[in-house]
């Protein structure tokens, strides 16, 4: 497949529907449940039942790929994620939204898996940096546009789950009038495992970044609403500043995944992470909030393709769904990690540690990453 061809077109289609109904209901799903005065840790536990179906359909994704194929992995996670939202409307209860939520996400979590997976057995070493920044363009548009759809339109639970369901069926439709194959010079070999992926040295500092990704952006997600809070902006500025966030990650989507595509993944990545230090400290000594948080967003929110695609040079053809299934894996538990250790050090200490907290990470990244040798060609003279 070229790098624009029909399937890439189509898979980012769909990317698009699923998005802005995942963005909706994580959006609207806690706010339900507090309108039913449910306590706080029921909430949360509801919460963490969707992120732990992440991490489980990231396990099972790779099987479930190799017996049905792109597909039919897709229609089945789409079907999936549709029951389980539709569901929300015909059972009410604590118990009964942990299950549909658990369902919900193991079905995003295949999704990703295979939408990440095609992309990257579609593309070359040459534009894989380009394929993995339009995923992240078109999944941070369709995050942007859930949230204004939230803010603008009716919230009501039977109001909004017909047409959110509606959109996820709709999803599947864009792949219905493509087939998505995975043919490489070595599609014959035996298709690879996720674990023995987390275990290559080769592809460490790829798996690595990954998880430092998931930290940093499950912290920025999860907790800097609540920093902007604690310094007195109303929910309407929170919202304005947490949009600047993330649309400076989509304008640095397109920008960083070529320039790694140029120079190489090492000294991209290298720098990404310094600048993702600067803007944590310019953050914490108070400088203007606009300009440190753009250079925040934009070097916080690409690193997570460059780190993938960087480690999946390392590996074969046949080994790309399982690679992928371990990147996901790691950005999945640092985006649960991250928030977990950021919030306790946060309400003990001061709300400033969430900026110490993402420079210290981030250094630690930085160093592994200067004592790694650039012995690695750059993709273009390569091809």
């Amino acid at each position: 497949m070229s790098t624009w061809s029909r399937p890439v077109i189509v898979l980012l289609c769909g990317l698009l529907l699923m998005t802005i109904s995942i963005a909706v209901l994580n959006t609207l799903v806690p706010l339900w449940l507090t309108h039913d005065a449910l306590p706080t840790w029921q909430v949360g536990v509801v919460s963490s039942a969707y992120y732990t179906g992440n991490l489980a359909g990231t396990l099972i994704a790779g099987i479930i790929i190799k017996r049905l194929g792109f597909n039919r992995s897709y229609y089945l996670a789409s079907v999936l994620f549709a029951l389980a939202t539709a569901a929300l409307g015909l059972e009410s209860g604590f118990w009964a939204w942990t299950l549909w939520r658990f369902v919900a996400g193991i079905g995003c979590a295949l999704i990703w898996v295979v939408v990440e997976s095609a992309l990257l057995c579609s593309g070359t070493l040459r534009n894989r940096g380009q394929l993995l920044a339009a995923y992240m363009i078109v999944y941070y548009i369709g995050t942007v546009v859930g949230q204004l759809v939230v803010s603008k339109g009716g919230t009501a639970l039977l109001t909004v789950l017909p047409w959110v369901t509606a959109l996820v069926i709709s999803a599947m439709l864009p792949l219905v009038f493509t087939r998505i194959t995975a043919k490489g010079d070595d599609e014959e070999a035996a298709p690879g495992r996720m674990w023995p992926m987390l275990r290559r040295r080769s592809a460490r500092l790829g798996i690595n970044g990954c998880i430092i990704s998931g930290i940093l952006l499950g912290s920025l997600y999860g907790l800097m609403p609540l920093y902007l809070s604690h310094q007195g902006m109303s929910d309407a500025t929170v919202g304005y500043w947490m949009a600047l966030l993330v649309s400076a990650g989509i304008v640095g989507q397109w920008p960083v995944g070529r320039l790694a595509d140029r120079y190489g993944r090492l000294l991209v990545l290298r720098v990404q992470v310094f600048v993702v230090i600067l803007g944590a400290l310019a953050m914490m000594a108070h400088a203007a909030m606009a300009p440190a948080l753009f250079i925040l967003g934009c070097a916080g929110f690409t690193l997570y393709p460059v780190a993938m695609s960087w480690a999946c040079e390392t590996v074969a053809h046949h080994e790309l769904v399982a690679m992928n299934q371990a990147l996901l894996l790691s950005y999945t538990t640092g985006s649960l990690l991250g928030p977990a250790m950021t919030s306790v050090l946060m309400q003990n200490y001061s709300d400033r540690v969430l900026f110490v907290m993402i420079a210290a990470v981030a250094l630690v990244y930085l160093v592994m990453l200067l004592r790694k040798e650039d012995k690695q060609a750059t993709p273009v003279a390569h091809a």
